[in-house]
C-alpha cells in the first residue's frame, strides 16, 4: 500500500526539496505552509507520516503536534520533527508532545529517507508485535484499554491519552507483574533511532498515572530499576 506522507514547512525550497526525494521514492506526499492548514489536511488524508518544522508564523510546530495528537483518527500517524531548533529542551519537549523523531536541519536526502523508512518499519513491526502479545481490547477491573482505535476508558469514561502515554500504559498493562527498566521502555516506546532521556519515562509515568487517578497506583515504582503494572489488578 502507497504510503502518504505530509511536509509541512514555511519555506518553500525545503517542502519543495523534501517533497521531491520522498515522491521518487514512491511515496504519496501531501504539503502544507502553515500549521493550520497541516491540521486540515491532515484530518482529511490520515498520512502515515507527519514530517514537520517548528518554527512557523501562527500555529508553529508544537501546537501542531498537540493537535494532530488530540485527534484519536490520526493516532497511528508518526510525527517527525525537521527543524534548525538544536536546544536539548526542545527535543525533550517535542518527544513528550507525542513525536516520534527529533531531527535537526541540515540534513541530507539520503539520512531523512533512511530515518522515515525506520519509523514506517517501526510501526510495522510494533503492530505485528502488540497483534501477538495482547488482545485488541484488555480490560483490568476499570480500565479498559483499546489498542484498535487509541481508547482508554476509566470507570466507563473515555479519558485522551497522547500517543507515547497511550502506547507505554498498553504495554506495561499488557505485561502485569513484570518490570521494565527506563532504558528497556525508552527502546520499546521511542525506538532505537531516537534521542531521549530517562527523565522523559518519569514524565510520562507521571501523567498516565494522574490520569488514571485513584487506579495509578497500579504503575508501580521498583526503586532502583524502573517500573511495572501491579500483578494484583
Amino acid at each position: 500500500m502507497e504510503k502518504k506522507i505530509l511536509v509541512v514547512d514555511d519555506e518553500q525550497d525545503i517542502v519543495d526539496l523534501v517533497s521531491y526525494n520522498l515522491s521518487k521514492e514512491g511515496y504519496k506526499v501531501f504539503t502544507a505552509s502553515n500549521g493550520t492548514q497541516a491540521v486540515e489536511v491532515a484530518s482529511t488524508v490520515k498520512p502515515d507520516v507527519v514530517i514537520l518544522d517548528i518554527m512557523m508564523p501562527g500555529m508553529d510546530g508544537f501546537e501542531v503536534c498537540r493537535s494532530l495528537r488530540q485527534d484519536p483518527s490520526l493516532a497511528p500517524t508518526a510525527i517527525m520533527f525537521l527543524t534548525a531548533k538544536s536546544g536539548e529542551i526542545d527535543q525533550i519537549l517535542g518527544l513528550e508532545l507525542g513525536a516520534d523523531d527529533y531531527i535537526q536541519k541540515p540534513i541530507s536526502p539520503r539520512v531523512l529517507l533512511a530515518r522515515v523508512k525506520t519509523i514506517l518499519r517501526r510501526g510495522s513491526e510494533k503492530v505485528r508485535t502488540e497483534t501477538i502479545a495482547a488482545p485488541e481490547i484488555l480490560r483490568l477491573g476499570a480500565l479498559e484499554v483499546n489498542r484498535q482505535n487509541y481508547t482508554v476508558r476509566v470507570d466507563g469514561r473515555e479519558t485522551f491519552f497522547p500517543k507515547k502515554e497511550f502506547e507505554l500504559l498498553a504495554f506495561l498493562a499488557s505485561n502485569r507483574g513484570k518490570v521494565f527498566s527506563r532504558e528497556a521502555l525508552l527502546r520499546r516506546i521511542w525506538g532505537e533511532s531516537v534521542y531521549v532521556i530517562d527523565r522523559t519515562v518519569d514524565v510520562h509515568v507521571s501523567k498516565v498515572r494522574e490520569k488514571l487517578g485513584k487506579y495509578g497506583t497500579w504503575i508501580e515504582t521498583v526503586k532502583g530499576v524502573g517500573y511495572r503494572f501491579s500483578a494484583q489488578v
